[in-house]
């Protein structure tokens, strides 16, 4: 055999021989590594059945703790509910008491109640057997009464009201009698003083001319000039001013006639600055009727400032100021309405002094108080309605305008101020020379003062006297009692103050004479 074939079989052989030895380690490695862990299994076994035990043992011992617990548990909710059981039994057999003793109660009060009704009942019945007995005796007593009296029921009735109504009467007249004298004792002397003072302080013009105003001329030729041809002048100055121009006989004069002052002013100073100028065409009489316009305009916010000033009243408003300045070219009776404004602001300011009030507001309502006059020939309703609106356009304040409203008593006066103003107002138009008034509406005054007075039962004859100051009442002394007297008095100024119109106070004087006439034979 070959020296190759022998080296390559102890190869093969060698590699068998290690194949075999490395088989023979790995099964020897395998057979001790299942004895380890079969030595861990074991051990690991044995120390769960330890753990096993002691949990069980644990568990037991747990468990016998919780039951008791569990018991004791029970045996406390048991005690607390036999407890709770007790209260609420006790405390049901106490509302039991009380319920039989209310039972109880109302019982007693039930047979009480029932032995008052029964008592009550015969009371009713007792009373009402006493009543008809009452009605007998009454009835026979009425006839009684009536037959020796020799009048009937309703005879009686009619003489005890006559009776007391005469008392009353009496007893009414002499309690006017007492609060009036009462009332003049305390008011009279105050404020006679408080008058007298405000107008002796306070001094004013006397009246002035009322619708017209007079332009007198250089010549008579001017009035032809002022016509022009066909009449062209005269009907622009007409149609521009809204005046009427009267040219008549009068020499060297012309008329300008209108109801609105300012126009009839606008008029009478484009007249002035025409005949001045001596230039008369329309174009020319245009020119000046502005001009003349706007110079009246001037004047009416120069007089609204001065009456401002003059009176002491600041903040009114521009708009106010100048409708205040227009009232310099309106009258009233005669009497130029701002100075009677002015007159009347110095008049409640002093009284306002005196009785220590707020002058300053009183001076205010006094100034303000005509100021309607100013509207009243552009706008319908009267003077005070207008000049209330108006006051309230620019934020018076309410007292303010109720002085405004109240001041020829419209409505109530709230506050004393508005008497104030009231007063004052009176007080400026009664004063001798304050106004005038025509003579036909004079004459009809005193016949309706007249007409109002003799219309009353009793009344013989009245006479207006003192210029219409005054009424003269002649009373038939059969017809009115002297407590009636003082009666008739009251309703007579009444019904004068309701229905009649004029400036200042009537003094109402009621006469009632008793005459006896006998002849000697």
């Amino acid at each position: 055999m070959p020296q190759f074939e022998i080296g390559l079989i102890g190869v093969i052989v060698f590699v068998v021989v290690a194949i075999l030895a490395c088989i023979g380690c790995f099964i020897a490695g395998q057979i001790h590594r299942k004895k380890f862990a079969e030595r861990e299994i074991s051990g690991a076994e044995e120390e769960a059945r330890r753990i096993i035990n002691e949990a069980i043992k644990a568990s037991e011992g747990k468990k016998r703790e919780a039951l008791l617990e569990a018991k004791e548990e029970i045996l406390q909710s048991r005690a607390e509910y036999e407890k709770e059981e007790k209260s609420r039994r006790a405390d049901l057999q106490k509302q039991e008491r009380r319920l039989q003793q209310k039972e109880e109660n109302l019982d007693r009060k039930t047979e009480n109640i029932e032995k008052k009704e029964e008592a009550l009942a015969a009371k009713h019945a007792a009373a009402d057997k006493a009543q008809e007995e009452i009605d007998l005796i009454k009835r026979s007593q009425t006839e009684m009464l009536e037959r020796i009296s020799g009048f009937t029921v309703e005879e009686a009735k009619q003489y005890l009201i006559s009776q007391v109504e005469g008392e009353v009467t009496h007893e009414t007249a002499l309690k006017i009698k007492e609060i009036e004298a009462r009332a003049k004792e305390e008011a009279d002397q105050r404020a006679k003083e408080i008058v007298a003072t405000a107008i002796q302080r306070c001094a004013a013009d006397h009246a002035s001319e009322i619708t017209v105003s007079v332009v007198p001329l250089p010549n008579d030729e001017m009035k032809g000039r002022i016509i022009g041809r066909e009449g062209r002048n005269i009907r622009t100055i007409e149609t521009l001013t809204g005046v009427d121009l009267i040219i008549d006989d009068t020499p060297e004069a012309i008329t300008v006639s209108c109801f609105e002052p300012v126009r009839r002013e606008v008029a009478r100073v484009a007249l002035e600055k025409l005949i001045a100028d001596g230039r008369i065409h329309p174009t020319h009489i245009e020119e000046m009727v502005e001009k003349a316009r706007r110079e009246v305009d001037a004047v009416i916010k120069s007089e609204g400032e001065r009456a401002a000033f003059e009176t002491g009243v600041r903040g009114l408003h521009p708009e106010v100021v100048k409708m205040l300045g227009r009232l310099h070219y309106r009258t009233s009776y005669g009497q130029n309405v701002l100075q009677h404004s002015i007159e009347v602001s110095h008049i409640a300011g002093l009284m306002a002094s005196e009785l220590g009030l707020d002058v300053h507001a009183a001076k205010r309502a006094g100034l303000l108080h005509d100021i309607g006059k100013a509207l009243d020939h552009e706008y319908e309703g009267t003077h005070v309605m207008l000049g209330v609106e108006f006051c309230k356009k620019y934020k018076e304040k309410d007292d303010i305008l109720n002085a405004i409203q109240a001041h020829h008593g419209d409505v109530e006066c709230k506050t004393l101020m508005a008497c104030l103003v009231q007063a004052a107002d009176a007080v400026s138009a009664a004063r001798p020379g304050a106004r005038r008034e025509n003579l036909e509406n004079y004459i009809k005054r005193l016949e309706k003062l007249e007409e109002i007075t003799g219309t009353y039962p009793g009344v013989e004859k009245s006479y207006a006297i003192q210029a219409g100051r005054e009424v003269r009442v002649m009373v038939r002394p059969e017809a009115v009692s002297e407590d009636q007297m003082v009666i008739l008095a009251r309703d007579l100024a009444k019904k004068i103050e309701s229905e009649l119109e004029y400036p200042g106070q009537i003094k109402v004087h009621v006469i009632r004479e008793t005459k006896v006439v006998e002849y000697a034979k």
